[in-house]
């Protein structure tokens, strides 16, 4: 299959079920991001405790985990669309419990983390459903060029969701949760009128070789399996999302517009890089292209971790959103792009699983290392961790390394 990356955008926003999918992950990922600006501040205000923090990313890696098997599973069974609203409904509902909180309970570190707790469960439910709608919504050709889009409204969002949430809570931490459930509103009235026809399959039962088929699948590409697998264990240890409260009130000495800033900072750097992504193909050498962003990942962690300066320390990070978004894209082309409609569930619920992994995981672990040697040493260990990781993966997947195309369909001259 052709790559379709120099088409022009617009083509894309013909469809009109993509631009109401685009619309309500925009939608969702802002409020996302307000709530996870506003928990994570709230929280180490009341606790000064990196070990705290590091208690956030475990109580989503956990839901995440136990949960996207069997998600999956419900994916390919059941209509996504239902699923995905059922799943944005929760997070409206605890939005609104946050809202409750900041008013009747503002001091309990405990309920703060149960709702977290409840977010994350509700996004383990939907996110496979989420991810495997997509390639419905588009023609074959358009789904990679989608993919950049998609992300690229999102990281939009994402660096109005840190900026936005500083500022609200500052305000008020009840207008900040406030702003955050009426999006989410908005996100959940878009899916409800979405255009998306569920085609009926014969029900499997949720058997543990169902359940891990998509696992099977994965084993048995083993490119697809090395891609998926240095991003977990590159984030796992170069991931700093945890500490920038930290770096924000101890290291940089600024308040939560400072942490807004550090927070947004990544995904400025993923918004110009996917919009370039978006318009232009990995044609040659995508393997390369591939190790070089995890490696540029490592070397931009070690760079915000030994930094002093707020502008350094921006730069740094927006650098490590642009490596970031080069292998987001890759992996998820490679994943969708190779796998069938009726098992895409399950195999997004595996990629989940690696994807939160490396995210909500390495938060915990890095929260953990804090601790104990401090912020700084704990980033300046992850980042060397993930250039050692990059030379691993590059001697044990000499294939992958070798690969000139994101689909193994593809054929260029």
């Amino acid at each position: 299959m052709a790559s379709s990356y120099g088409e022009p955008s617009s083509r894309i926003f013909h469809h009109r079920g993509f631009r109401a999918y685009v619309t309500a992950q925009t939608c969702s990922s802002l409020s996302f991001q307000i709530v996870s600006l506003a928990v994570s501040w709230q929280l180490y205000a009341m606790t000064h405790s990196a070990f705290m923090l590091g208690m956030i990313g475990l109580m989503q890696f956990v839901p995440s985990v136990l949960l996207a098997l069997p998600a999956g599973h419900l994916a390919d069974q059941y209509n996504r669309k239902t699923l995905i609203i059922g799943g944005q409904s929760v997070e409206f509902l605890a939005s609104i419990g946050l809202i409750l909180l900041s008013f009747f309970a503002a001091g309990s570190a405990g309920l703060l983390l149960a709702l977290v707790f409840l977010f994350s469960l509700a996004r383990a439910f939907e996110g496979p459903s989420m991810t495997s709608l997509l390639p419905a919504l588009l023609p074959a050709g358009l789904l990679s060029k989608g993919m950049a889009t998609n992300q690229v409204f999102r990281e939009a969002m994402v660096i109005a969701g840190p900026m936005a949430g500083g500022v609200l809570y500052v305000v008020s931490p009840a207008l900040a949760y406030g702003t955050a459930a009426v999006a989410y509103l908005v996100s959940l009235v878009i899916m409800i009128g979405l255009n998306y026809q569920h085609e009926p399959v014969k029900a499997l039962p949720m058997t543990f070789k169902n359940l891990f088929a998509g696992l099977d699948f994965i084993l048995k590409r083993k490119d697809v399996l090395g891609v998926i697998s240095l991003d977990l264990f590159a984030v796992l240890l170069g991931g700093v999302t945890a500490l920038l409260p930290i770096f924000a009130h101890d290291v940089l000495h600024t308040g939560a517009w400072g942490l807004g800033a550090l927070r947004a900072a990544p995904s400025v750097g993923a918004l110009i890089t996917g919009i370039w992504v978006s318009r232009n193909s990995f044609h040659r050498h995508t393997g390369l292209i591939m190790f070089g962003s995890v490696a540029g990942f490592g070397l931009a962690t070690l760079v915000f971790a030994l930094s002093h300066n707020v502008v350094i320390s921006l730069l740094a990070l927006a650098a490590l959103g642009g490596f970031d978004m080069v292998s987001m894209v890759i992996r998820g082309a490679m994943v969708q792009l190779d796998t069938p409609d009726a098992m895409r569930g399950r195999v997004n619920a595996v990629n989940s699983i690696f994807i939160n992994t490396s995210n909500q995981l390495g938060e915990f672990e890095t929260g953990l290392m804090a601790s104990a040697i401090g912020a700084v040493p704990a980033s300046v260990v992850g980042g060397v961790g993930t250039l050692v990781v990059v030379g691993l993966w590059m001697l044990m997947f000499p294939q992958l390394r070798k690969r000139q195309q994101l689909s193994q369909g593809e054929q260029h001259p």
